[in-house]
Formats: C-alpha cells, sequence, structure tokens
C-alpha cells in the first residue's frame, strides 16, 4: 500500500512536514549491497508488464481477469473456482477476494465449493527481465501466487513459480507442505504435455520472517538467462534455479489464489468462511518488470 507519512514535531516550526511516496523508481528494489549483481545494472520499466494499482480501476490494458480467454482455458482447482469479480482495485492494490461460493457449482463434472481468482498479463516477458511484486498473502487455506507460465501445446511447456505460499495449512495438508504459510517457495516446471511425458521440478525455498499473511513481501525474479533464474526476497538475494530445460521462451504473468489438493479445505469451509475480509484477500501493491537498458551507441 502506497503510504504518505506525516512528520510533525517541535522543532518543525511550520506544523507538520508531508513527505510524499517516491514518484520515481529507476530500479527493481533492492536492499543495499544484498543484490550487488542487480544495482550494477542499468534498468528501464517494462510499462506494459507493470502496474502501482493507484487508480482504483483495473487496466484491462494490462491485465486478464477472465479465466478462459485469449487462449487460456484453466477455471481453477476443485473445489476453488476462478471468478473475475473477486478481483478489485482499491487503496492501492490490486486485491483478491475468497469466499464460499453461495451455491455449489458443477462444471465440466467438477464440483466447485469455493471462489477465489485468476490474473494473467496480456503480453508475454523475455529472457533477461526481472520480475517482482510487493504482497501480502491471504489467511486462509487457499494460495497466494506469483508466477510464469508459456502460452500453448509448445514443445517448451514451462512454468516459473515466483512465489508460492498457502495462508493456513489445513490439518489434512500432506507432511511435507509444513511451513508453507511462512515460506519464500519457488519451482521451475518443465510440464507434461504431448511432447513432453515427464513432469520435471526443481524447487527451493528459504523461510519468511513472519507468516506471509502478516504483512507485505518483495517477491522477485531475475530471468537472468535460459538457464539461469536468480530469486529475491525483500531486495536480497537469495537462491538460484537452473531450469529442467533451456528456457527461452516468452511467458505470462499469473497472479492465481487457488485451493490444492495437498491442501484441503476443512469440511465447513475452514478460514474461507469464517475469516474477515481482510483474512479472505491477498494484496498486490505493486508489479514490476524490468529489462536492462540497451547500451547506447
Amino acid at each position: 500500500m502506497k503510504i504518505i507519512t506525516l512528520i510533525c514535531g517541535i522543532a518543525l516550526l511550520s506544523g507538520c512536514t508531508i513527505i510524499s511516496p517516491k514518484t520515481e523508481i529507476n530500479g527493481p528494489y533492492t536492499k543495499p549491497n544484498k543484490a550487488p549483481e542487480i544495482e550494477a545494472l542499468n534498468w528501464q520499466l517494462v510499462e506494459s508488464l507493470s502496474d502501482e494499482f493507484n487508480d482504483n480501476h483495473i487496466d484491462l490494458t494490462k491485465w486478464q481477469l477472465q479465466p478462459r480467454a485469449n487462449g487460456w482455458v484453466w477455471i481453477g482447482r476443485p473445489p476453488g473456482l476462478f471468478k473475475a469479480e473477486n478481483v478489485t482495485e482499491a487503496e492501492g492494490n490490486l486485491n483478491v477476494e475468497v469466499s464460499v461460493l453461495p451455491n455449489k457449482k458443477t462444471i465440466e463434472n467438477k464440483e466447485f465449493l469455493y471462489q477465489g481468482a485468476i490474473v494473467r498479463s496480456l503480453e508475454a516477458g523475455q529472457p533477461g527481465w526481472y520480475y517482482e511484486t510487493r504482497m501480502k498473502a491471504n489467511a486462509t487455506e487457499m494460495s497466494s501466487t506469483f508466477w510464469l507460465m508459456t502460452k500453448g501445446n509448445t514443445v517448451k511447456k514451462l512454468e516459473l513459480d515466483i512465489q508460492e505460499c498457502v495462508g493456513k495449512r489445513s490439518d489434512n495438508a500432506a507432511d511435507w507442505s509444513k511451513g508453507w504459510d511462512q515460506i519464500f517457495h519457488s519451482n521451475s516446471i518443465h510440464r507434461t504435455n504431448q511432447y513432453n511425458p515427464d513432469h520435471i521440478q526443481i524447487e527451493d525455498s528459504v523461510t519468511t520472517k513472519t507468516k506471509n499473511h502478516e504483512r507485505y513481501y518483495v517477491y522477485a525474479a531475475w530471468w537472468k538467462s535460459e538457464t539461469e533464474v536468480r530469486f529475491y526476497l525483500d531486495g536480497e538475494y537469495v537462491y538460484s534455479i537452473t531450469p529442467p530445460i533451456g528456457w527461452d521462451v516468452p511467458a505470462f504473468i499469473h497472479m492465481a489464489i487457488e485451493t490444492y489438493d495437498w491442501n484441503p479445505v476443512p469440511q465447513g469451509g475452514g478460514m474461507i468462511k469464517t475469516g474477515n475480509k481482510e483474512q479472505r484477500t491477498t494484496s498486490y501493491d505493486w508489479v514490476r518488470v524490468w529489462q536492462i537498458k540497451p547500451e547506447a551507441n
């Protein structure tokens, strides 16, 4: 959320001084000396993939809210259904609110009880670019995510999960998912399709200072090359992943709030039903994508 700081004190004889938010951003968010390889480069913002979410309406020239459109067909993993009306922009955030569906829905023989949403970029990102978001997760059994995906049934069907977490672990969650409500977790996946029968996944993670839903974190990845992706948490380098196959295919940003079979929603709805609006909302303060400035001739 964009904050205006008010400083008052005895020494300020004129009363209070208003310090406005920084209006010019020259590069990715970094902590001094914690990401020197990023600070050493000259970056320029990719406007078509970046948004500060400050104007109280969703920019539909950048973002797709409908689950099925423009070649995308996924409507959510049962029992969680993606619905565009759950996405709003207000108070400097893109917000995705989850809840119990008013009525159970059956679509293509699949039963849906809960609702979230998926937001996709209309333009694709490229190798060499830096992708970051400042996000506060919801506090429910559903996810909060920020990731990239190639489009179409191509030989290289690739997914890069920059951040993937849940707000609350279910009592029946898979044993391996311990800590998934307090985590910076990333995947590089070569997905199964007609050209690739084998699902190949490489992942890494670190523990965050608090539960993901307790505060905003900046989650980021530098898709440095087709063989290296570097990941950053709150402006500090934490780990790298080598994709399972050379990744030179453009990919689209995804922000999906979904259900997982490995973290099943408790009977009755759990926090999806009992949480207040803030607890049921994933908030994205901003999304920024950067490319290295071309050298002047």
